[in-house]
């Protein structure tokens, strides 16, 4: 028994082509590569502008293929809800989005699968740390100072009806 090809590969959500790096990865191991290609485009298609970690796993015996689609990065996530075009390269003084307490929240459930964060409320706490990282502001204020928010207990009502 022939042991499975796992490839690992980073696309750009719904626009992954035959050709580089997925062509010349997939084709020797004998699958259709458009097939391959078709899929994890289906699979990818909400990400569209985002880059997405996609496995493909291939049986070389009976060139039988799966595509799972990972989670894209927060800051990926952040910058197409907040529908910039990237990040700040100054964070702390160039401020280049803002997004709404529910627009962090609906990261944060997208994300809290992969966070180390025990609950809603540790998680969307991590999602402002990275909108202080990439310069995005939330309900129009620092980051940090939400956070506080936060911990004050401002968005309790809000986070409480989102975790039904």
């Amino acid at each position: 028994m022939v042991e499975k090809k796992v490839v690992e590969l980073l696309v750009d959500g719904g626009k992954a082509t035959a050709g580089p790096p997925i062509g010349p990865i997939l084709g020797p191991l004998g699958v259709n590569v458009l097939m391959v290609v078709n899929k994890i485009n289906e699979l990818t298609k909400e990400y569209s502008g985002m880059k997405v970690p996609v496995t493909v796993t291939v049986d070389p015996e009976t060139k039988e293929f799966e595509v799972s689609v990972g989670i894209p990065t927060t800051s990926a996530l952040i910058v197409k809800e907040a529908q910039i075009e990237k990040g700040s390269g100054a964070p702390n003084t160039e401020k280049v989005g803002n997004l709404t307490m529910e627009q962090v929240i609906k990261i944060a459930k997208i994300k809290s699968p992969s966070l180390l964060a025990s609950n809603l409320k540790a998680a969307v706490k991590e999602i402002l740390g990275s909108c202080v990282s990439i310069g995005v502001t939330v309900e129009g204020k620092d980051p940090k100072e939400v956070q506080k928010e936060l911990e004050e207990g401002v968005y309790d009502d809000i986070i409480k009806a989102h975790e039904k």
